[in-house]
């Protein structure tokens, strides 16, 4: 047809066959109108803005690869048809595939650009923003139309799931599920901190965050994920699970919601999302006493998604830091370091290797910390990794002293949660927010007066130190015990250069420092449960005046130390198969041909030596008599 057409106007003879008179007439001829009196079309502001955007979002997919347009068409067709296996692989692989390839600098396509290839589906436009916005958060800087966008694009999704008139038919990876609401959280705290720093924002974004309302409050993101776990009724179901229930009585338990596979593992997240949330706001008891039904091993739902599982523990293991339950911590921080160390193989295969790196790090700081304050021996394989990664900050911490602070707080920063603060400066009373920025000291700049009442990273650091700090006399009042079995009270105060009666308030910071609440091990229950353990190998009495001390040893693990240095050998003796045997050089004349002869006896003795069970040396060869 287009040929036709070509055909067409390029005829020679069309002035021939037309009367152009005829198709043009006496237009503009007669000179009845002038120029000034012709109405020019109206096009109001409204509509050319239309235009313009219309134009521009044609030119924008105009400019998407064709591989990008037909990664959309398939990843939507797996959608719609709910093909799990499909999903996947494009989640996983065709994503980040693409985003490496394409936009590693720059942001996706916008989703009403690529709504023609997708027939405006407005459930698949919504996961697709969830992904683009995620890829902002990760590789770009966020402004602050992403952010309130970001909020609005979850909350279209939540509320899809949540207040449909019935369970929504469809179907998501559970990576995918897990990484909705981390991301969810995740962008709720980066709001926060980014809206607690008031020096750094312009008139424009005063205005729009003193006009936002609720957006990225801590009662919304709570109110979801509560909401979530209660749609999901995902309590009544682990329960009904740990008694044994048949799954026909499970679901007329949990309901039409709960038996979907979308809305239990939603709820079951929830739960580690909780945990997460409740830690950044600084309720340690509350984060515990949500997870009260999760039990902690290797057959809960959370270990099927790698990322879900190293953050469970994280945090876990940081609320018992908090609630100074050092014990929990360590043995929390071995498992799940022990569980890393293992599939470090298959991690390297994750989208997420970096981050659960990362994390597993920072846990090895806390591993560091916990082990200064309350010194175990409950695996010596991670406990030297530490020492290797932060020997210099244990060893300041185990001695105790003025130096030991500093490196306590080094490793609490860079490890710990960047906590947040629930409610945002008064952005909407400029009276308030004046007084805010104005520092209370002349010495103060006001971005100092600001951050230091705003940063909640610090308040947590200070309550840490100060229980840190009580506890510094105890390695140089524990190194001076270890040397006796019964000293004299008075003699151990000049060894302490202090006076008897501040000699026995050591003496009873060093007893309730070794003295901790903790779960029983081999008991599954709730996080908070426990019971008081003595944690030090080293015991005391004051009678009068003398202090008598008890040292209990505890003995070696042999089990453990034999597995460690067989391993170790295996690994030596694998290396030394697979190290190639020497060349033998030539020495003198004819050594060319002895070498050849040698090489020809060797081979004859190898191929030999099966048959006649000669005695074969590290790399296959056979010893002869």
């Amino acid at each position: 047809m287009a040929q036709q057409r070509a055909n067409l106007w390029n005829a020679e003879d069309l002035e021939d066959d037309v009367d152009l008179s005829l198709a043009i007439g006496n237009y503009g001829q007669n000179g009845h109108y002038e120029d000034a009196h012709m109405q020019q079309p109206q096009i109001d502001e409204s509509t050319l803005i239309a235009m313009q955007q219309h134009m521009a979002q044609q030119a924008a997919f105009a400019q998407i690869p064709d591989v990008v347009k037909g990664f959309i068409v398939h990843f939507h067709q797996a959608v719609l048809n709910n093909n799990l296996a499909e999903i996947t692989v494009a989640y996983e692989s065709g994503w980040n595939k693409y985003t490496e390839k394409f936009y590693a600098k720059t942001e996706w396509p916008e989703a009403e650009i690529i709504a023609p290839l997708v027939n405006e589906d407005p459930i698949f436009l919504i996961l697709y923003r969830e992904l683009y916005y995620r890829h902002v958060y990760s590789r770009l800087q966020p402004n602050i139309d992403d952010r309130f966008h970001s909020y609005e694009n979850s909350c279209e999704l939540f509320n899809y799931l949540l207040n449909s008139d019935g369970p929504v038919q469809l179907e998501l990876p559970e990576q995918w599920l897990w990484d909705i609401i981390d991301e969810f959280i995740y962008q709720y705290q980066n709001f926060c901190s980014w809206r607690s720093k008031v020096k750094s924002k312009t008139d424009d974004e005063i205005l729009m965050l003193a006009d936002g309302g609720p957006v990225w409050s801590s009662y919304s993101v709570l109110n979801v994920l509560y909401s979530l776990m209660q749609k999901s009724r995902i309590n009544e179901y682990i329960a009904a699970q740990r008694e044994g229930k048949s799954a026909e009585e499970i679901g007329e338990i949990v309901g039409e919601y709960g038996q979907r596979p979308l809305y239990r593992m939603l709820g079951y997240f929830s739960i580690i999302g909780l945990l997460r949330v409740h830690v950044l706001l600084g309720d340690f008891t509350l984060a515990l006493k949500v997870m009260e039904n999760v039990e902690l091993n290797q057959k809960s739902p959370f270990t099927r998604v790698t990322a879900c599982h190293v953050t469970t523990y994280y945090y876990v293991g940081f609320c018992y830091i908090m609630l100074r339950r050092y014990p929990d911590a360590i043995r929390t921080f071995v498992t799940i370091l022990n569980f890393i160390m293992r599939m470090r193989q298959y991690h390297t295969r994750s989208y997420q290797y970096d981050q659960i790196s990362k994390t597993a790090d920072r846990m090895y700081a806390l591993f560091a910390v916990c082990n200064a304050l309350s010194p175990t021996r409950l695996d010596d394989n991670i406990a030297n990794i530490a020492k290797e990664r932060y020997g210099e900050q244990y060893a300041k911490m185990a001695r105790g002293g003025p130096e030991a602070l500093p490196a306590f707080e080094e490793l609490f920063l860079y490890a710990c949660p960047k906590f947040i603060s629930a409610n945002a400066p008064p952005y909407d009373d400029p009276a308030a927010l004046s007084a805010l920025l104005t520092p209370s000291s002349p010495s103060d700049s006001p971005s100092e007066a600001a951050s230091a009442q705003t940063d909640a990273t610090h308040r947590h650091l200070e309550l840490f130190l100060a229980d840190v700090a009580a506890q510094a006399p105890v390695p140089t009042l524990r190194s001076f015990l270890k040397l006796y079995t019964s000293l004299d009270a008075k003699k151990l105060a000049n060894f302490l250069d202090a006076d008897e009666e501040e000699m026995v308030q050591e003496l009873m910071v060093m007893k309730q420092a070794s003295r901790s609440l903790s779960r029983v091990p081999g008991t599954e229950g709730n996080l908070l449960e426990g019971q008081v353990i003595t944690t030090s190998d080293l015991n005391f009495v004051i009678n009068e005046n003398m202090v008598h001390i008890a040292e209990s040893t505890v003995g070696r693990r042999y089990a453990g130390w034999f597995i460690k240095n067989t391993e170790r050998t295996q690994k030596i003796f694998d290396d030394l198969r697979n190290t190639p045997l020497p060349v033998p050089k030539a020495s003198g004349p004819g050594g060319s041909h002895a070498s050849s002869g040698g090489e020809q006896q060797q081979q004859h003795q190898q191929q030999k030596g099966p048959r006649t069970g000669g005695q074969k040396v590290a790399w296959g060869g056979v010893k002869v008599a």
